[in-house]
Parts: structure tokens; C-alpha cells; sequence
């Protein structure tokens, strides 16, 4: 093992330097973590998986469906922005205060993963209309059917976005993923103030910090040693990134449609982090509480939960979205969540407020 993976790295054009940064770069990265993938099925559908690793066991999330028709604000103040859904959609809410993960009617999902280094500039300089961190998954589900129609919104800067501080105290900066049926893909980043697009099919994998472009340089050095020789063990997202991008190039492309679902669900599990794990001497280490997988084909959404185990699912066609139909959601970490189509466990509810600073 030792000499063919040394052969690999003579054949790097980084040279030692290069590879010096990239180890710097490892040592140094923020290890609070998400991670995002793009499967593509031997149908030519597609399959988004994502999990959700957090701090806080306790950290409320909820399935919620929303109708076509809402009329929705930014959430903070009368400088935010305002739209008229013209989607139904599928959500998982964090703390009932921002949309951390969706589906809408046309199979377009979005992801929100943390990122430390977000920076969405001075709202107040900027002068434009504003809108939540909370808030920002939800207006693209709301008003987007591709991710085309995102990026070329999302491109004319039509809002600033505002951080605020979550219930258990950490700053919520993040960045999205967003993806169609048609394998398109794009993430969106703010740093220093300006708006960072990624889109095209090669954008598969995202988990969290260093930013996108250092992340995919990173893998770039784990290509040239080959996944069939060695691969990254720890829990950090660099790592993480490394480990999703290999299994997610290996893993077959399954026509059957249960062995293609079944392929994401054991590649996200695979970079999840065990219940309980921690590093005193990186607190933003945190545990995988759940994960979801999204068929975009059948616009079916599961979700997978670790502290009470069993998968349920929501299918857009069985729930009511159209115009003045009632907002509905579900507790998902309740006892009895014990596996199977969930649509009867939705109740009348009313929509919750996005994350305010």
C-alpha cells in the first residue's frame, strides 16, 4: 500500500508544496458538519441524500407541507422581501425556525448545510430588500422550478441575506445545495459579501468548511491517491467530502429503483457521525441526528432518523398543496415514528416564523 500510494503522489503536479498546503489545510478546518450527495440512477433519475449532524439532540425538526399561494416574507422587518409561493413544497424545519431541508412540487430540493466562513455582507450598506438565513431555502423552493430559474435569480441579487443566533446559541451561517430532475446542480455561497455560484452535474458532494472552491481542491489531492488505496478517516468535512466523493464515483448506477435508494441511503450513512461523539478540543464537532433522501423522480421524501430509528416518508402526490389548502406537519422524533408512509400523521398547523436576529 505504502509504495503504490507513493507512486500516485509522484505523479501530482502540486509537487511537495502543494501538498504542504493541503495537509495545513486539514489540520485547520472547521469540524462542524453536514454532508450532502447527488446519485445519479442507470435510469438517468436522480436521488439527493443529506444528513444532519447538530450539537443538540434536542433540536426540534419537523416535516411540514406547504400550499401553492402563500404569501411569505423575508422575516426580518419591514426591509424584507415578500413573495407569493408559486409551489407546493416539502420541508424539514430546524427549532421551527428555518428550513433546513426541502422538496417542492416540480423536484427541485434544496440542502442548507452550515458553513462558518459565510459572510453575507452589511445589510445595511447593500440597500436591498432582506431576508433570513431561515428564510432563503424556502423563497427558492417557493419560486423555482430548476436550478437554471435559482441561479439566474439568485445572480441578479435580489436580497441580502441576514444571519441570526440559533436557539443553542451558534451563529447560523450557511450555505445551499440545489438540484432537479434533470442532474443539474449549483451551490450557492456568500463569502466576504459577494454571492459564489457552483453550478453543473459534477457538483455532486457537498459537506461544510473550507469554502467550495478549497473543498474541491482538497478532493482533487485524494483523487490522485486513489480511493482503492487509502482514504480519510476522521469525522471533519474535508474528510467527509473525500470519503461521499469516492463511494459516490464507485457506486454503481442501479436501474432497479429499490437497489438505487438503497445505494444513498448506505452512502449517506456511511460519512455519518456516531451519536455521542465529540472532540474536547474542536466543540463544533457534532453527532448525525437524522438524514433524508430525496427521490426526485417519484418526489418521494424520507427521512431517517438516529434517535428514533425507523424510515418514514412523505410523497408529494398524497398531501394537499394547492392553493388555500391548510399548512400541515409532523413531529419527527416522536416515539411512534416507527417507519412506513407518514401522510396520516400530518396535522393543521400554522406556519412557523423564520430565524430573526
Amino acid at each position: 500500500m505504502t509504495m503504490r500510494v507513493h507512486k500516485t503522489l509522484k505523479v501530482s503536479t502540486w509537487g511537495l508544496g502543494g501538498c504542504l498546503v493541503v495537509l495545513f489545510l486539514f489540520e485547520s478546518l472547521s469540524a462542524f458538519s453536514c454532508t450532502r450527495i447527488f446519485y445519479e440512477t442507470g435510469n438517468k433519475s436522480y436521488i439527493t441524500g443529506r444528513s444532519m449532524d447538530w450539537s443538540d439532540t434536542k433540536a426540534a425538526m419537523d416535516f411540514w407541507v406547504f400550499p401553492r399561494s402563500m404569501e411569505r416574507n423575508g422575516g426580518v422587518g419591514q426591509k424584507s422581501i415578500t413573495w407569493t409561493s408559486k409551489y407546493g413544497s416539502i420541508v424539514i424545519s430546524i427549532y421551527e425556525a428555518a428550513t433546513s431541508d426541502g422538496l417542492n412540487e416540480k423536484g427541485l430540493v434544496g440542502n442548507l448545510l452550515y458553513l462558518s466562513e459565510a459572510d453575507y455582507g452589511d445589510a445595511m450598506a447593500r440597500g436591498k430588500p432582506t431576508i433570513s438565513v431561515g428564510a432563503w431555502l424556502q423563497y427558492l423552493l417557493d419560486n423555482y422550478a430548476t436550478v437554471d430559474e435559482a441561479v439566474t435569480a439568485m445572480k441578479a441579487d435580489p436580497f441580502t441575506v441576514v444571519g441570526a443566533t440559533l436557539p443553542d446559541g451558534k451563529a447560523a451561517t450557511t450555505h445551499i445545495a440545489i438540484s432537479d430532475p434533470s442532474g443539474n446542480s449549483a451551490i450557492f455561497e456568500y463569502i466576504n459579501g459577494k454571492l459564489q455560484v457552483h453550478q453543473g452535474k459534477q457538483y455532486t458532494v457537498m459537506t461544510n468548511s473550507p469554502v467550495y472552491s478549497q473543498q474541491l481542491a482538497i478532493n482533487t489531492y485524494w483523487d490522485l491517491i486513489g480511493g482503492e488505496n487509502f482514504l480519510p478517516g476522521t469525522i471533519s468535512a474535508a474528510d467527509r467530502f473525500a470519503r461521499a466523493s469516492y463511494a459516490l464515483k464507485v457506486s454503481p448506477k442501479y436501474k432497479d429503483p429499490r437497489a438505487a435508494l438503497a445505494s444513498v441511503f448506505s452512502q449517506i450513512r456511511a460519512v455519518s457521525v456516531p451519536l455521542g461523539m465529540s472532540d474536547p478540543d474542536k466543540p463544533n464537532i457534532a453527532s448525525t441526528l437524522w438524514r433524508s433522501v430525496i427521490d426526485q423522480a417519484d418526489k418521494r421524501y424520507y427521512f431517517d432518523s438516529v434517535i428514533n430509528p425507523g424510515v418514514i416518508w412523505l410523497d408529494m402526490d398524497k398531501v394537499s398543496i394547492e392553493p388555500g389548502a391548510q399548512v400541515m406537519s409532523m413531529k419527527l422524533n416522536m416515539p411512534d415514528n416507527q417507519g412506513g408512509e407518514a401522510v396520516s400523521k400530518l396535522q393543521p398547523s400554522k406556519p412557523f416564523k423564520f430565524l430573526a436576529p
